[in-house]
């Protein structure tokens, strides 16, 4: 008994050593889309990017019909080029719009902005992602999707001049500040087939409000 109240008083003190030392939580900078409109009001127009999956595509559906398809039980699927062939020809028919980046979307294309989709998916042929987006959020002067085949899209955003950035992800966020554009989080939804969370506002970007839907 003695020992183990010893042992108990001495985790007790590590603990509570711990919890002092330990650093106050980063402030999260929220980020309103009018806050949003005033800090572009400014500026003319410009070209901006968007990450989809999590970003402006609810797309987990189509992420679980291809796990339940091609590696149940794994994300096996991830690395078959089949499922990325049959998720870039059509799938994301049934990706239901995040309706934050709609509105996100609709602020850029008032102000003449050019707006680019920069996504980690591989490329494949016969994509009709770019039209479904087009489609989806009614842009004129649609760009072709860019796909990156990996998370890393420094070099993607830099080539094209971006100086706003949205994605839910951490790299998204980095790729951002790594190529020198704004990053702004699209919060994911806690329901996505993509997890862990992230936590946003964890490096210091602007976190739109709001934005899991």
């Amino acid at each position: 008994m003695r020992t183990r109240a010893f042992l108990l008083a001495g985790w007790l003190s590590l603990s509570l050593a711990g919890c002092a030392s330990a650093p106050a939580p980063t402030p999260v900078h929220w980020l309103t889309l009018d806050q949003l409109r005033s800090s572009l009001a400014t500026t003319a127009p410009t070209a901006v990017g968007f990450d989809i999956d999590d970003t402006v595509l609810f797309s987990s559906p189509c992420f679980y019909y291809g796990q339940q398809k091609y590696s149940p039980g794994s994300e096996g699927y991830l690395r078959n080029p089949k499922f990325w062939q049959e998720i870039n020809a059509g799938c994301d028919q049934y990706s239901v719009p995040k309706q934050a980046a709609r509105a996100v979307i609709e602020l850029h294309k008032q102000r003449g902005d050019t707006i680019y989709f920069i996504t980690g998916r591989p490329a494949t042929q016969g994509e009709q992602l770019t039209a479904i987006l087009q489609r989806t959020f009614g842009i004129s002067q649609m760009q072709p999707v860019v796909f990156t085949s990996g998370p890393e899209k420094t070099r993607f955003i830099h080539e094209r001049g971006l100086t706003v950035y949205y994605g839910d992800a951490d790299s998204d966020i980095t790729s951002a500040q790594a190529a020198g554009a704004r990053p702004v989080r699209i919060m994911r939804a806690a329901n996505s087939t993509y997890q862990p969370l992230p936590v946003n506002g964890a490096l210091g970007e602007e976190v739109l409000v709001n934005s899991t839907y």
